[in-house]
């Protein structure tokens, strides 16, 4: 695992673009955190990354937003509402082993449909300084496990 603090939304979006030049077709990203952590906040990074120029909010309320002018698609799911099931219906697994990257806010509510290997980031506020937050990188599977080596590197060049 790896860990990164920033301290303003610009530096969580700076992350967020940073991993936009790493990913590739069939990645899945799940976004680990509270309200207000920043999760949506890191995807308009990854979002601008990619050279999605249309803006980008949470998908609470259509679950699924679908950004396809970037150089991959971005599938940017808001599981939350599927607290008490339903994520099999909405035929996850095509988004996942799709051409595009799917990020997963609140993916706890569907843990049945996510694959195995992906990204798991962690995005923890500090109460005390709320523009502060903790960035916790988890790859499973060797794929991921370079993508956040290959992360970090940047970070300390």
């Amino acid at each position: 695992m790896f860990s990164i603090m920033t301290t303003t939304d610009e530096a969580t979006q700076n992350i967020g673009r940073q991993l936009a030049k790493l990913v590739s077709a069939g990645d899945v990203i799940l976004l680990d955190g509270d309200l207000g952590a920043g999760k949506t906040t890191l995807t308009k990074g990854l979002a601008a990354g990619l050279g999605i120029k249309r803006y980008v909010k949470s998908p609470t309320f259509t679950i699924i937003r679908e950004y396809k002018e970037g150089r991959l698609p971005l599938y940017h799911m808001d599981v939350y509402r599927l607290e008490n099931g339903g994520g099999d219906e909405l035929g996850l697994d095509e988004y996942f082993n799709g051409q595009g990257v799917s990020v997963v806010e609140w993916s706890q509510f569907v843990e049945g449909e996510l694959p195995e290997q992906r990204l798991t980031i962690h995005l923890k506020r500090n109460e005390a300084n709320i523009d502060q937050r903790t960035l916790t990188f988890d790859p499973q599977g060797a794929h991921y496990q370079k993508l956040v080596e290959k992360l970090e590197a940047q970070r300390n060049e």
